[in-house]
């Protein structure tokens, strides 16, 4: 018999520190080649220290937009360690990060000039060495849903096909909680860069009920020639504008024959594309509460709402923070087109911000004038 939920959902995996040099508002937008080649001085403008990672950014987001969450994951007992942990003090959300001296943490140097996409330096430090003896499983157990991100950079999650990753998420099932996955672009250069994905996400996502990965990831991992052809199209300019819709539908169809119930392609300033199977089975078998006539076999693409470039800072954890608002309105009990819009609006404030969180409005303005 399954505990009684008191947590909303755990959010767990990836969490570091990012590092972001600010840019005048001033700079002529330009491709990061012209703007970092060598020899030339970018005068920049103060630096941003804040937490990144699935675990704060979308954990996070969901606690501003009033759901009961928990975090965990791990740093090291260091100096940026100490930061991550002061942090989130800040928001009396440190209790399920745990700390190991058998690696580093994570940071990442996010370099986002105006105008132009973002470039990431990342060391993934101990996340590389998380597995499930890191999760609280009693919290897990008295949540509603469980949602990990960035097994893409965590190498003991994607070793052995994935291994980890799928007992983890079978484990979670089995307590009767909704599953969430969300990923990040492998480094081709990297060992996530040798993994078949496709072999791995046909493995874990049976065990995965809601998939919300990005275009470019789930392009990459699922048609790798089709991503290479389109992107030798884009001629170094943004992928999201070559890639035609069918595609898209293409990828959903894969996606739910491999088990996933409810599908979110982010699609940047396209918006995204959704995708679902029946649901009636999801809502029975966990403590979502989806109106499952709405949810069950749909496919609708969420419109991006206007950004006003005058307040633009930069789009750090853009994606996170909608798949936060995603997650948000599927625990709250809204329609697919609420929950899309929802993603739309904190996606779209999360570009206000100069860190991932402090553009985002409370869930009474971001679920504002949602259609039923």
């Amino acid at each position: 018999m399954k505990t009684k939920p008191t947590i909303d959902a755990v959010v767990a995996g990836y969490i570091g520190v990012d590092l972001a040099p600010g840019f005048p508002r001033s700079l002529r937008p330009a491709p990061l080649a012209e703007l970092l080649r060598p020899g030339k001085l970018l005068q920049t403008e103060g630096l941003t220290l804040s937490l990144g990672g699935v675990v704060p950014n979308t954990g996070l987001s969901m606690q501003r937009f009033g759901q009961r969450v928990a975090l965990q994951g791990l740093v090291g007992h260091d100096a940026l360690g100490d930061l991550v942990l002061q942090l989130l003090r800040e928001h009396r959300a440190e209790a399920g990060i745990r700390r190991t001296r058998r690696a580093g943490t994570a940071y990442g140097i996010v370099l986002a000039p105006p105008g132009t996409d973002r470039m990431f330096l990342e060391d993934p430090g101990c996340n590389g060495i998380f597995t499930a003896k890191d999760v609280e499983w009693d919290a897990v157990q008295r949540s509603r849903l469980f949602h990990f991100g960035y097994p893409t950079l965590m190498a003991s999650m994607f070793a052995d096909n994935g291994c980890e990753l799928q007992k983890m998420f079978a484990r979670t099932r089995k307590h009767g909680v909704a599953t969430s996955l969300d990923l990040t672009l492998p480094d081709p250069d990297s060992a996530a860069g040798k993994v078949d994905w496709r072999r791995l996400l046909a493995a874990t996502l049976p065990h995965t009920d809601i998939f919300v990965p990005s275009i470019e990831e789930i392009l990459c991992m699922l048609e790798p020639a089709a991503y290479t052809r389109l992107m030798a199209r884009a001629c170094g300019g943004d992928l999201i504008d070559a890639v035609p819709r069918d595609l898209y539908r293409q990828l959903g169809d894969q996606l739910l024959a491999m088990g996933v119930k409810v599908v979110l392609i982010k699609a940047g300033h396209r918006g995204a594309y959704l995708r679902t199977a029946d649901v009636s089975a999801l809502t029975a078998a966990t403590a979502l509460r989806l109106p499952s006539a709405n949810w069950s076999g749909r496919e609708l693409w969420a419109a991006p709402l206007p950004v006003d470039r005058a307040r633009f800072r930069n789009a750090c954890g853009a994606g996170d923070c909608a798949v936060a608002g995603f997650l948000t309105a599927m625990l709250e009990g809204m329609t697919i087109e609420q929950a899309g819009h929802c993603a739309m609006r904190a996606g779209r404030d999360n570009l206000y911000g100069v860190d991932a969180l402090s553009g985002l409005s409370d869930w009474k303005q971001t679920r504002k004038a949602t259609q039923a």
